[in-house]
């Protein structure tokens, strides 16, 4: 399990967005998960489509959020559209994290809306989560959740 990250911190422009892509845990477990800070503090989480979500994939992304986080609460946004499904062990990961103050999961389908309902039934109470089918209303939901820093 390895994290390319594109530029360190003091490497990169004050307007580009971090990427951290994940690599997946097997070499035939599929393409990786996308974590990136966004520019508006909220770390962007995309599944890769057509693939059924497992644990090792879901605690390395959580690994990378927290390293983003760097010991603080973020909103995530988790893009979860065409995902074929996602595993007991992975919803725990999602919905257990440290490092979450809110999430919102984005997808397009009626599959997505039950995938997203199946993570959002196993959440912890004290997370504020919905379900958008558009990003920029789930990135305007997340920002009250933001913090300025």
């Amino acid at each position: 399990m390895t994290v390319e990250a594109l530029a360190g911190p003091d490497e990169r422009n004050p307007e580009d967005e971090p990427v951290e892509k994940l690599a997946a845990p097997e070499p035939d477990a599929g393409d990786p998960i996308e974590v990136r800070m966004t520019d508006r503090g909220i770390i962007k989480v995309t599944l890769p489509p057509h693939q059924v979500i497992e644990g090792p994939q879901a605690r390395a992304a959580g690994a990378a959020v927290r390293s983003l986080a760097q010991g603080r609460r973020l909103p995530v946004l988790l893009v979860i559209t065409g995902v074929v499904g996602v595993s007991v062990e992975a919803r725990h990961t999602y919905t257990s994290s440290i490092a979450v103050s809110a999430f919102a999961l984005v997808g397009e389908s009626p599959v997505d809306r039950v995938i997203a309902h199946y993570l959002l039934r196993s959440k912890i109470e004290t997370i504020p989560a919905q379900f958008f089918t558009s990003e920029s209303d789930a990135v305007m939901w997340l920002r009250q959740y933001a913090r300025d820093e």
